[in-house]
Protein backbone atom coordinates (compact mmCIF):
# COMPACT_ATOMS: atom_id res chain seq x y z
CA UNK A 1 0.00 0.00 0.00
CA UNK A 2 1.28 3.81 -0.62
CA UNK A 3 2.55 5.46 2.06
CA UNK A 4 1.79 9.18 1.42
CA UNK A 5 3.56 12.29 3.47
CA UNK A 6 1.12 15.21 4.44
CA UNK A 7 0.85 17.36 1.26
CA UNK A 8 -1.93 19.44 0.01
CA UNK A 9 -4.77 16.95 -1.37
CA UNK A 10 -4.04 15.82 -4.96
CA UNK A 11 -0.86 16.15 -4.83
CA UNK A 12 -0.10 14.03 -1.64
CA UNK A 13 -1.18 10.77 -4.18
CA UNK A 14 1.30 11.64 -6.49
CA UNK A 15 3.06 8.50 -7.70
CA UNK A 16 6.03 7.83 -6.21
CA UNK A 17 9.07 7.26 -8.18
CA UNK A 18 11.90 4.69 -8.25
CA UNK A 19 12.71 4.22 -4.67
CA UNK A 20 16.59 3.15 -3.25
CA UNK A 21 16.56 4.12 0.02
CA UNK A 22 19.82 3.18 1.67
CA UNK A 23 19.69 4.15 5.69
CA UNK A 24 23.74 3.48 5.93
CA UNK A 25 26.51 5.09 7.54
CA UNK A 26 29.76 3.53 8.63
CA UNK A 27 29.40 0.78 11.58
CA UNK A 28 32.32 -0.50 12.99
CA UNK A 29 32.13 -3.95 14.92
CA UNK A 30 31.31 -3.17 17.92
CA UNK A 31 28.16 -2.41 16.77
CA UNK A 32 27.48 -5.70 15.84
CA UNK A 33 24.72 -7.67 18.36
CA UNK A 34 23.58 -10.61 19.62
CA UNK A 35 21.27 -12.20 16.97
CA UNK A 36 18.57 -11.42 20.12
CA UNK A 37 19.60 -7.77 20.74
CA UNK A 38 16.79 -5.57 21.80
CA UNK A 39 16.51 -1.94 21.47
CA UNK A 40 17.32 -1.23 24.78
CA UNK A 41 20.55 -3.15 24.52
CA UNK A 42 19.71 -5.65 27.56
CA UNK A 43 17.49 -8.63 26.20
CA UNK A 44 18.24 -12.07 27.43
CA UNK A 45 19.73 -14.09 24.90
CA UNK A 46 18.96 -17.31 23.88
CA UNK A 47 20.79 -19.53 24.93
CA UNK A 48 20.43 -21.18 21.07
CA UNK A 49 21.91 -18.11 19.85
CA UNK A 50 24.32 -17.11 22.19
CA UNK A 51 27.54 -17.16 20.29
CA UNK A 52 25.32 -15.86 17.03
CA UNK A 53 26.36 -12.58 15.85
CA UNK A 54 25.13 -10.22 12.93
CA UNK A 55 28.06 -8.75 10.89
CA UNK A 56 27.55 -5.43 10.10
CA UNK A 57 25.46 -5.34 6.86
CA UNK A 58 23.62 -3.28 4.40
CA UNK A 59 20.88 -5.26 3.09
CA UNK A 60 19.03 -4.76 -0.32
CA UNK A 61 15.33 -5.61 -0.59
CA UNK A 62 12.37 -5.46 -3.01
CA UNK A 63 8.88 -4.28 -1.32
CA UNK A 64 5.79 -4.86 -3.59
CA UNK A 65 3.65 -2.36 -2.73
CA UNK A 66 4.49 1.53 -3.22
CA UNK A 67 5.73 3.70 -0.29
CA UNK A 68 6.78 6.84 0.35
CA UNK A 69 10.47 7.59 1.37
CA UNK A 70 11.76 7.68 4.82
CA UNK A 71 13.34 10.15 5.91
CA UNK A 72 17.18 9.58 5.94
CA UNK A 73 17.27 10.18 9.67
CA UNK A 74 14.81 8.11 10.67
CA UNK A 75 14.91 7.43 14.34
CA UNK A 76 13.67 3.67 14.06
CA UNK A 77 15.59 2.67 10.51
CA UNK A 78 18.68 4.00 12.76
CA UNK A 79 18.05 2.11 15.69
CA UNK A 80 18.11 -0.99 14.03
CA UNK A 81 21.15 -0.37 12.44
CA UNK A 82 23.27 0.91 15.47
CA UNK A 83 21.56 -2.31 17.27
CA UNK A 84 21.89 -5.06 14.92
CA UNK A 85 24.86 -3.78 12.33
CA UNK A 86 21.80 -3.68 9.25
CA UNK A 87 21.19 -1.33 7.47
CA UNK A 88 18.48 -1.30 4.84
CA UNK A 89 18.59 -0.67 0.66
CA UNK A 90 14.54 -0.71 0.12
CA UNK A 91 13.05 -0.67 -3.28
CA UNK A 92 9.49 0.43 -3.73
CA UNK A 93 6.86 -1.03 -6.37
CA UNK A 94 6.72 1.78 -9.01
CA UNK A 95 4.23 1.02 -11.51
CA UNK A 96 2.96 -2.09 -12.63
CA UNK A 97 3.54 -5.51 -10.17
CA UNK A 98 3.45 -8.41 -12.84
CA UNK A 99 5.70 -6.40 -15.45
CA UNK A 100 8.31 -5.86 -12.58
CA UNK A 101 8.04 -9.35 -11.95
CA UNK A 102 8.65 -10.51 -15.25
CA UNK A 103 11.43 -8.18 -15.66
CA UNK A 104 13.40 -9.35 -12.53
CA UNK A 105 12.51 -13.11 -13.67
CA UNK A 106 14.33 -12.53 -16.96
CA UNK A 107 16.74 -11.45 -15.59
CA UNK A 108 17.60 -13.25 -12.84
CA UNK A 109 18.65 -9.86 -10.48
CA UNK A 110 16.98 -10.35 -7.57
CA UNK A 111 17.59 -8.55 -4.02
CA UNK A 112 18.85 -10.08 -0.84
CA UNK A 113 15.00 -9.98 0.64
CA UNK A 114 11.70 -10.09 -1.54
CA UNK A 115 8.11 -10.20 -0.22
CA UNK A 116 6.59 -13.42 -1.50
CA UNK A 117 4.86 -13.83 -4.59
CA UNK A 118 3.61 -16.73 -6.44
CA UNK A 119 5.13 -16.01 -9.52
CA UNK A 120 8.77 -15.59 -7.73
CA UNK A 121 8.03 -18.61 -5.62
CA UNK A 122 7.49 -20.58 -8.99
CA UNK A 123 10.45 -19.03 -10.73
CA UNK A 124 12.58 -20.39 -8.53
CA UNK A 125 13.64 -17.46 -6.92
CA UNK A 126 13.90 -17.67 -2.78
CA UNK A 127 15.67 -20.09 -0.92
CA UNK A 128 13.99 -22.66 1.57
CA UNK A 129 14.09 -21.48 5.01
CA UNK A 130 12.74 -24.38 7.05
CA UNK A 131 16.27 -25.52 7.61
CA UNK A 132 17.55 -22.08 8.20
CA UNK A 133 14.62 -21.39 10.87
CA UNK A 134 15.27 -24.79 12.57
CA UNK A 135 19.57 -23.96 12.92
CA UNK A 136 19.97 -20.07 13.40
CA UNK A 137 16.36 -18.51 14.51
CA UNK A 138 14.68 -19.71 17.50
CA UNK A 139 12.87 -16.48 18.01
CA UNK A 140 10.79 -17.06 14.42
CA UNK A 141 10.40 -20.84 15.03
CA UNK A 142 8.22 -20.22 18.09
CA UNK A 143 6.37 -17.57 16.29
CA UNK A 144 5.35 -20.06 13.80
CA UNK A 145 5.10 -23.26 15.52
CA UNK A 146 0.83 -23.21 15.20
CA UNK A 147 1.33 -22.84 11.89
CA UNK A 148 4.55 -24.46 10.41
CA UNK A 149 2.49 -26.63 8.52
CA UNK A 150 0.24 -24.16 6.94
CA UNK A 151 3.56 -22.22 6.03
CA UNK A 152 4.74 -25.15 3.33
CA UNK A 153 4.40 -24.62 0.16
CA UNK A 154 2.18 -27.27 -1.35
CA UNK A 155 3.70 -27.99 -4.56
CA UNK A 156 7.11 -28.50 -2.65
CA UNK A 157 6.67 -28.72 0.90
CA UNK A 158 9.40 -25.79 1.66
CA UNK A 159 8.79 -22.72 3.34
CA UNK A 160 9.79 -19.45 1.20
CA UNK A 161 8.32 -16.66 3.01
CA UNK A 162 7.91 -15.50 6.61
CA UNK A 163 3.67 -14.56 6.91
CA UNK A 164 3.75 -11.60 8.01
CA UNK A 165 0.20 -11.02 9.64
CA UNK A 166 -2.07 -13.37 11.38
CA UNK A 167 0.14 -15.44 14.04
CA UNK A 168 -1.70 -14.64 17.14
CA UNK A 169 -0.54 -15.23 20.62
CA UNK A 170 -2.14 -13.81 23.97
CA UNK A 171 -5.78 -12.43 23.49
CA UNK A 172 -7.13 -10.75 20.27
CA UNK A 173 -9.31 -7.68 20.52
CA UNK A 174 -10.42 -6.75 17.15
CA UNK A 175 -11.48 -2.93 17.16
CA UNK A 176 -10.62 -1.79 13.85
CA UNK A 177 -12.33 -3.12 11.03
CA UNK A 178 -10.19 -3.81 7.49
CA UNK A 179 -12.22 -6.19 6.16
CA UNK A 180 -14.73 -6.03 3.10
CA UNK A 181 -17.74 -3.67 2.99
CA UNK A 182 -20.10 -1.51 1.39
CA UNK A 183 -18.67 2.44 2.95
CA UNK A 184 -20.40 5.33 3.23
CA UNK A 185 -19.03 8.51 4.67
CA UNK A 186 -19.43 9.83 8.03
CA UNK A 187 -20.58 12.80 7.21
CA UNK A 188 -23.54 11.26 4.62
CA UNK A 189 -24.27 8.85 7.69
CA UNK A 190 -24.81 11.85 9.97
CA UNK A 191 -26.30 14.24 7.51
CA UNK A 192 -29.06 11.37 6.53
CA UNK A 193 -29.93 10.46 9.94
CA UNK A 194 -27.60 7.69 10.92
CA UNK A 195 -29.73 4.76 8.51
CA UNK A 196 -28.14 1.14 8.59
CA UNK A 197 -28.75 0.11 5.16
CA UNK A 198 -29.08 -3.99 4.30
CA UNK A 199 -29.70 -4.08 0.82
CA UNK A 200 -28.13 -2.37 -2.27
CA UNK A 201 -31.30 -0.38 -3.23
CA UNK A 202 -31.08 1.15 0.68
CA UNK A 203 -27.76 2.10 -0.11
CA UNK A 204 -28.18 3.69 -3.27
CA UNK A 205 -30.46 5.57 -2.20
CA UNK A 206 -28.57 6.98 0.05
CA UNK A 207 -26.16 7.99 -2.47
CA UNK A 208 -28.48 8.85 -4.71
CA UNK A 209 -30.36 11.26 -2.01
CA UNK A 210 -27.10 12.76 -1.02
CA UNK A 211 -25.81 13.48 -4.45
CA UNK A 212 -28.57 15.51 -4.97
CA UNK A 213 -28.07 17.78 -2.61
CA UNK A 214 -24.26 17.73 -3.42
CA UNK A 215 -23.68 17.60 -6.92
CA UNK A 216 -19.92 17.92 -7.06
CA UNK A 217 -19.64 14.71 -4.90
CA UNK A 218 -18.65 11.39 -6.42
CA UNK A 219 -21.66 8.43 -6.03
CA UNK A 220 -19.56 5.12 -6.35
CA UNK A 221 -16.75 4.57 -6.54
CA UNK A 222 -14.80 1.19 -7.24
CA UNK A 223 -10.98 -0.35 -8.56
CA UNK A 224 -10.51 -2.63 -11.56
CA UNK A 225 -6.42 -1.97 -11.78
CA UNK A 226 -3.57 -5.06 -11.63
CA UNK A 227 -4.13 -7.17 -8.83
CA UNK A 228 -5.94 -5.00 -7.37
CA UNK A 229 -9.66 -5.69 -8.75
CA UNK A 230 -11.38 -7.29 -5.60
CA UNK A 231 -13.45 -4.39 -5.04
CA UNK A 232 -14.95 -5.00 -8.87
CA UNK A 233 -15.05 -8.63 -8.48
CA UNK A 234 -15.74 -9.51 -5.26
CA UNK A 235 -18.96 -7.87 -3.92
CA UNK A 236 -21.04 -10.73 -5.65
CA UNK A 237 -19.85 -13.14 -3.29
CA UNK A 238 -20.41 -11.17 0.07
CA UNK A 239 -23.97 -10.60 -1.21
CA UNK A 240 -24.75 -13.71 -1.59
CA UNK A 241 -23.44 -14.87 1.83
CA UNK A 242 -20.04 -16.17 1.16
CA UNK A 243 -17.06 -15.04 2.93
CA UNK A 244 -13.51 -13.86 0.81
CA UNK A 245 -13.02 -17.48 -0.95
CA UNK A 246 -11.65 -15.17 -3.94
CA UNK A 247 -13.07 -15.98 -7.90
CA UNK A 248 -15.12 -19.21 -5.65
CA UNK A 249 -18.14 -19.75 -3.74
CA UNK A 250 -17.85 -22.80 -1.48
CA UNK A 251 -20.40 -24.62 -0.23
CA UNK A 252 -20.59 -27.85 1.54
CA UNK A 253 -16.65 -28.03 0.37
CA UNK A 254 -16.92 -27.68 -3.16
CA UNK A 255 -15.84 -24.79 -4.92
CA UNK A 256 -17.38 -23.31 -8.12
CA UNK A 257 -16.99 -19.74 -9.70
CA UNK A 258 -19.54 -17.32 -9.27
CA UNK A 259 -18.84 -14.53 -12.08
CA UNK A 260 -21.09 -16.51 -14.10
CA UNK A 261 -23.83 -17.09 -12.15
CA UNK A 262 -26.89 -14.84 -11.09
CA UNK A 263 -25.39 -13.30 -8.06
CA UNK A 264 -23.17 -11.78 -9.93
CA UNK A 265 -25.61 -10.62 -13.15
CA UNK A 266 -27.97 -9.31 -10.32
CA UNK A 267 -24.77 -6.84 -8.95
CA UNK A 268 -23.51 -5.59 -12.32
CA UNK A 269 -26.79 -5.02 -13.47
CA UNK A 270 -27.42 -2.83 -10.49
CA UNK A 271 -24.13 -0.88 -11.08
CA UNK A 272 -25.27 -0.40 -14.91
CA UNK A 273 -28.43 1.37 -12.96
CA UNK A 274 -27.01 3.74 -11.02
CA UNK A 275 -24.26 4.19 -13.73
CA UNK A 276 -27.39 5.30 -15.96
CA UNK A 277 -28.63 7.46 -12.85
CA UNK A 278 -25.34 9.37 -12.91
CA UNK A 279 -24.46 7.91 -9.49
CA UNK A 280 -20.84 6.23 -10.80
CA UNK A 281 -17.54 7.28 -11.34
CA UNK A 282 -17.25 6.77 -14.87
CA UNK A 283 -13.49 6.98 -14.60
CA UNK A 284 -13.43 4.05 -11.86
CA UNK A 285 -13.51 0.93 -14.31
CA UNK A 286 -10.09 2.80 -16.08
CA UNK A 287 -8.53 4.73 -13.13
CA UNK A 288 -5.47 3.36 -11.55
CA UNK A 289 -4.48 2.85 -7.78
CA UNK A 290 -2.88 6.33 -7.43
CA UNK A 291 -5.82 7.92 -9.03
CA UNK A 292 -8.32 5.51 -7.13
CA UNK A 293 -6.41 7.09 -3.64
CA UNK A 294 -6.54 10.33 -4.90
CA UNK A 295 -10.44 10.70 -5.29
CA UNK A 296 -10.53 9.30 -2.04
CA UNK A 297 -8.22 11.73 -0.50
CA UNK A 298 -10.19 14.69 -1.81
CA UNK A 299 -13.45 13.72 0.07
CA UNK A 300 -15.58 14.24 -2.73
CA UNK A 301 -16.30 10.03 -2.80
CA UNK A 302 -19.39 8.92 -1.49
CA UNK A 303 -19.25 5.09 -1.05
CA UNK A 304 -17.82 2.01 -2.56
CA UNK A 305 -17.05 -1.48 -2.24
CA UNK A 306 -13.98 -2.44 -0.69
CA UNK A 307 -11.60 -3.90 1.48
CA UNK A 308 -10.92 -1.04 4.14
CA UNK A 309 -6.98 -1.70 3.90
CA UNK A 310 -6.77 -0.98 0.39
CA UNK A 311 -8.28 2.33 0.74
CA UNK A 312 -6.57 3.48 4.18
CA UNK A 313 -4.10 5.52 2.50
CA UNK A 314 -6.79 7.77 1.22
CA UNK A 315 -7.87 7.66 4.49
CA UNK A 316 -5.01 8.21 6.40
CA UNK A 317 -4.59 11.41 4.27
CA UNK A 318 -7.85 12.49 5.39
CA UNK A 319 -7.14 12.64 8.81
CA UNK A 320 -3.98 14.49 8.58
CA UNK A 321 -6.55 17.35 7.07
CA UNK A 322 -8.53 16.64 9.69
CA UNK A 323 -11.19 15.78 7.02
CA UNK A 324 -12.43 12.86 9.71
CA UNK A 325 -16.32 13.51 8.55
CA UNK A 326 -14.99 12.04 5.23
CA UNK A 327 -13.50 8.97 6.38
CA UNK A 328 -15.78 5.34 5.99
CA UNK A 329 -18.32 3.47 7.74
CA UNK A 330 -18.88 0.05 6.43
CA UNK A 331 -21.77 -1.84 5.79
CA UNK A 332 -22.47 -5.88 4.94
CA UNK A 333 -25.22 -5.90 2.42
CA UNK A 334 -26.79 -8.62 1.66
CA UNK A 335 -29.32 -9.99 -1.43
CA UNK A 336 -32.83 -11.35 0.32
CA UNK A 337 -32.35 -14.48 2.08
CA UNK A 338 -28.70 -14.32 2.64
CA UNK A 339 -26.93 -14.76 5.86
CA UNK A 340 -23.84 -12.81 6.39
CA UNK A 341 -20.52 -13.39 6.05
CA UNK A 342 -18.12 -10.23 5.51
CA UNK A 343 -16.07 -10.57 8.54
CA UNK A 344 -14.01 -13.43 8.89
CA UNK A 345 -11.15 -14.58 11.30
CA UNK A 346 -7.54 -13.63 10.20
CA UNK A 347 -5.92 -15.82 7.95
CA UNK A 348 -2.72 -16.96 7.60
CA UNK A 349 -1.08 -14.86 4.67
CA UNK A 350 0.73 -17.42 3.21
CA UNK A 351 3.44 -17.30 0.82
CA UNK A 352 3.46 -13.31 1.77
CA UNK A 353 5.95 -11.46 3.72
CA UNK A 354 9.77 -11.48 3.65
CA UNK A 355 11.72 -14.21 1.93
CA UNK A 356 15.43 -14.49 0.88
CA UNK A 357 16.52 -14.41 -2.36
CA UNK A 358 18.71 -17.16 -4.50
CA UNK A 359 21.13 -14.43 -5.15
CA UNK A 360 21.68 -13.35 -1.46
CA UNK A 361 25.54 -13.97 -0.16
CA UNK A 362 24.76 -14.95 3.42
CA UNK A 363 20.95 -16.02 4.28
CA UNK A 364 21.90 -17.35 7.74
CA UNK A 365 23.19 -13.38 8.24
CA UNK A 366 19.44 -12.29 6.92
CA UNK A 367 17.55 -14.97 9.17
CA UNK A 368 19.30 -13.88 12.04
CA UNK A 369 18.10 -10.71 11.33
CA UNK A 370 14.44 -11.05 11.39
CA UNK A 371 14.89 -13.11 14.14
CA UNK A 372 16.56 -10.69 16.10
CA UNK A 373 13.39 -8.63 15.55
CA UNK A 374 10.97 -10.79 17.40
CA UNK A 375 11.99 -10.27 20.88
CA UNK A 376 8.88 -8.30 22.89
CA UNK A 377 11.37 -5.47 23.23
CA UNK A 378 11.51 -4.69 19.85
CA UNK A 379 8.09 -5.56 19.09
CA UNK A 380 6.87 -2.92 21.35
CA UNK A 381 9.55 -0.37 19.61
CA UNK A 382 8.57 -1.29 16.15
CA UNK A 383 4.74 -1.09 16.93
CA UNK A 384 4.55 1.06 19.73
CA UNK A 385 7.83 3.04 19.43
CA UNK A 386 9.57 4.23 21.89
CA UNK A 387 8.67 4.97 25.81
CA UNK A 388 8.25 8.26 26.72
CA UNK A 389 8.57 9.48 23.02
CA UNK A 390 5.53 7.71 21.78
CA UNK A 391 3.51 6.38 24.34
CA UNK A 392 3.15 6.25 28.20
CA UNK A 393 2.91 3.33 30.71
CA UNK A 394 0.08 3.74 34.13
CA UNK A 395 -0.13 0.83 36.00
CA UNK A 396 1.62 -1.29 33.71
CA UNK A 397 -0.96 -0.35 31.07
CA UNK A 398 0.73 1.46 28.12
CA UNK A 399 -1.34 4.14 26.75
CA UNK A 400 -0.87 6.89 24.55
CA UNK A 401 -1.36 11.17 25.26
CA UNK A 402 -3.09 13.16 22.56
CA UNK A 403 0.10 14.36 21.45
CA UNK A 404 1.72 11.40 21.04
CA UNK A 405 -1.83 9.98 18.95
CA UNK A 406 -1.77 13.45 17.27
CA UNK A 407 1.60 12.82 15.59
CA UNK A 408 0.66 9.12 15.27
CA UNK A 409 -1.56 10.24 12.62
CA UNK A 410 0.92 12.47 10.76
CA UNK A 411 2.31 11.36 7.94
CA UNK A 412 5.36 13.34 7.75
CA UNK A 413 6.04 12.44 11.46
CA UNK A 414 5.64 9.02 10.78
CA UNK A 415 8.43 9.22 8.18
CA UNK A 416 10.79 9.92 10.62
CA UNK A 417 9.61 8.23 13.20
CA UNK A 418 8.19 4.45 12.24
CA UNK A 419 9.49 1.81 9.77
CA UNK A 420 6.42 1.40 8.37
CA UNK A 421 7.32 0.18 5.07
CA UNK A 422 9.83 -2.52 6.16
CA UNK A 423 7.61 -4.01 9.26
CA UNK A 424 4.25 -4.20 7.01
CA UNK A 425 5.93 -6.87 5.99
CA UNK A 426 7.62 -8.16 8.25
CA UNK A 427 7.22 -11.13 10.68
CA UNK A 428 5.55 -9.91 13.64
CA UNK A 429 3.62 -10.54 16.98
CA UNK A 430 -0.24 -10.26 17.15
CA UNK A 431 -2.53 -10.41 19.87
CA UNK A 432 -1.17 -9.68 23.49
CA UNK A 433 2.51 -9.52 25.37
CA UNK A 434 3.37 -11.36 28.10
CA UNK A 435 2.32 -8.19 30.30
CA UNK A 436 -1.10 -8.58 28.98
CA UNK A 437 -1.01 -5.20 26.37
CA UNK A 438 -1.89 -5.41 23.13
CA UNK A 439 0.78 -5.69 20.69
CA UNK A 440 -0.12 -2.09 18.79
CA UNK A 441 -2.09 0.36 20.07
CA UNK A 442 -4.89 -0.07 17.72
CA UNK A 443 -5.80 -3.31 19.26
CA UNK A 444 -5.60 -2.16 23.12
CA UNK A 445 -9.16 -1.40 23.97
CA UNK A 446 -8.70 1.97 26.03
CA UNK A 447 -6.21 3.20 23.82
CA UNK A 448 -8.49 2.39 20.80
CA UNK A 449 -11.28 4.24 22.15
CA UNK A 450 -9.30 7.24 23.76
CA UNK A 451 -7.63 7.79 20.50
CA UNK A 452 -10.83 7.97 17.99
CA UNK A 453 -11.71 11.70 17.24
CA UNK A 454 -14.86 12.90 18.57
CA UNK A 455 -16.98 13.00 15.48
CA UNK A 456 -15.70 8.95 15.60
CA UNK A 457 -17.27 8.44 19.03
CA UNK A 458 -20.09 10.75 18.10
CA UNK A 459 -20.78 7.91 15.11
CA UNK A 460 -19.98 5.42 17.38
CA UNK A 461 -23.06 6.47 19.89
CA UNK A 462 -25.08 6.70 17.28
CA UNK A 463 -25.13 3.53 16.30
CA UNK A 464 -24.71 1.56 20.01
CA UNK A 465 -20.82 0.51 18.95
CA UNK A 466 -17.90 0.93 20.77
CA UNK A 467 -15.77 -0.73 17.81
CA UNK A 468 -15.66 -0.64 13.97
CA UNK A 469 -15.68 -4.15 14.21
CA UNK A 470 -19.10 -4.22 15.28
CA UNK A 471 -20.88 -2.85 12.21
CA UNK A 472 -20.11 -6.43 11.33
CA UNK A 473 -21.47 -9.98 12.74
CA UNK A 474 -18.64 -11.60 14.66
CA UNK A 475 -17.31 -14.68 12.99
CA UNK A 476 -17.47 -18.38 13.41
CA UNK A 477 -14.16 -20.35 13.05
CA UNK A 478 -13.16 -20.05 9.73
CA UNK A 479 -13.15 -23.55 8.10
CA UNK A 480 -9.88 -25.25 7.85
CA UNK A 481 -9.15 -25.02 4.12
CA UNK A 482 -9.94 -21.05 4.24
CA UNK A 483 -9.38 -18.84 2.42
CA UNK A 484 -9.77 -19.86 -1.29
CA UNK A 485 -7.74 -17.25 -2.86
CA UNK A 486 -4.74 -18.10 -1.51
CA UNK A 487 -3.95 -21.05 -3.31
CA UNK A 488 -1.61 -21.61 -5.74
CA UNK A 489 -2.61 -22.07 -9.37
CA UNK A 490 1.16 -22.26 -10.38
CA UNK A 491 2.24 -20.30 -13.32
CA UNK A 492 1.58 -22.21 -16.84
CA UNK A 493 -0.91 -24.50 -15.42
CA UNK A 494 -4.19 -24.89 -17.26
CA UNK A 495 -5.91 -23.63 -14.18
CA UNK A 496 -4.03 -20.18 -14.27
CA UNK A 497 -4.45 -19.61 -18.00
CA UNK A 498 -8.08 -20.32 -17.11
CA UNK A 499 -7.87 -17.63 -14.65
CA UNK A 500 -5.78 -15.48 -16.47
CA UNK A 501 -8.47 -15.74 -19.07
CA UNK A 502 -11.63 -15.07 -17.03
CA UNK A 503 -9.74 -12.27 -15.25
CA UNK A 504 -9.01 -10.66 -18.94
CA UNK A 505 -12.91 -11.14 -20.28
CA UNK A 506 -13.96 -9.69 -16.82
CA UNK A 507 -11.98 -6.33 -17.67
CA UNK A 508 -13.09 -6.50 -21.30
CA UNK A 509 -17.03 -6.81 -20.62
CA UNK A 510 -17.72 -5.99 -17.09
CA UNK A 511 -16.62 -1.65 -18.06
CA UNK A 512 -18.91 -2.45 -21.12
CA UNK A 513 -21.96 -3.84 -18.86
CA UNK A 514 -21.54 -1.31 -16.58
CA UNK A 515 -21.51 2.06 -18.59
CA UNK A 516 -23.41 0.78 -21.29
CA UNK A 517 -27.16 1.40 -22.05
CA UNK A 518 -29.50 -0.52 -19.88
CA UNK A 519 -31.24 -1.82 -22.68
CA UNK A 520 -27.87 -3.54 -24.03
CA UNK A 521 -26.89 -5.42 -21.01
CA UNK A 522 -28.68 -8.38 -20.96
CA UNK A 523 -26.73 -8.60 -24.71
CA UNK A 524 -23.15 -7.64 -23.46
CA UNK A 525 -24.23 -10.45 -20.35
CA UNK A 526 -24.91 -13.33 -22.09
CA UNK A 527 -21.37 -12.50 -24.83
CA UNK A 528 -19.71 -12.54 -21.22
CA UNK A 529 -21.02 -15.47 -20.18
CA UNK A 530 -20.76 -17.66 -23.47
CA UNK A 531 -17.01 -16.80 -22.99
CA UNK A 532 -16.57 -17.80 -19.40
CA UNK A 533 -17.85 -21.30 -20.78
CA UNK A 534 -14.82 -21.31 -23.47
CA UNK A 535 -12.34 -20.45 -20.45
CA UNK A 536 -12.03 -24.05 -19.54
CA UNK A 537 -12.86 -23.43 -15.91
CA UNK A 538 -13.15 -27.09 -14.86
CA UNK A 539 -9.38 -26.89 -14.75
CA UNK A 540 -9.58 -24.02 -12.44
CA UNK A 541 -12.27 -25.26 -10.47
CA UNK A 542 -10.32 -29.06 -10.56
CA UNK A 543 -7.16 -26.84 -8.94
CA UNK A 544 -9.17 -24.86 -6.39
CA UNK A 545 -11.13 -28.73 -5.24
CA UNK A 546 -7.93 -30.36 -4.89
CA UNK A 547 -5.93 -27.86 -2.86
CA UNK A 548 -8.82 -27.07 -0.53
CA UNK A 549 -9.16 -31.19 0.15
CA UNK A 550 -5.39 -31.01 0.15
CA UNK A 551 -5.60 -28.31 3.08
CA UNK A 552 -8.49 -30.61 4.96
CA UNK A 553 -5.97 -33.39 5.30
CA UNK A 554 -2.79 -32.03 6.01
CA UNK A 555 -4.12 -28.88 8.32
CA UNK A 556 -6.59 -30.42 9.87
CA UNK A 557 -5.62 -30.88 14.10
CA UNK A 558 -4.83 -34.71 14.45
Amino acid sequence: MAKKIKRPVLATIVPVLALGLTLTGCTDSKDAVNSTSSPSGNQTTPEATQSNTIKPVTLSLFIDSPYQQPTPDNKIYKMIKDKTGVSLKMEFLVGDLQQKLGVMIAGGDYPDIMTGNDKLIAAGAFVPLEDLIDKYAPNLKKHYASVWNQMKDPASGHIYALPNYNVFSGQFNETAYEGPGFYLQKDVLKEMGYPTPKTLDEYFDIIAKYKAKHPDMIGFETLNFDWRNFPLLNPPEHLAGHPNDGGVIVENGKAQIFADKDISKTYYKKLNEINAQGLMDREALVQNYDQYLAKIASGRVIGMFDQHWNFGDGERSLISQNKIGSTYVGFPLLYPGAQEYYRDRPVLNINRGYGISTKAKDPVQIIKFLDSLMTEDWQKTLQWGIQGEDYMVKDGKFYRTPEQRAKADDNTWKLANKAEAFFANSPKMQGTYSDGNATDPGTQPQEFYDSLKPQDQEVLKAYNHKTWAEFFKTPAENPVYYPAWSIDLIDGSPAKVANTKMTDLAVKYLPKAILGKPDDFEGVWKEYVDQISKSNVKAYEDRINDQINWRIQNWSSK
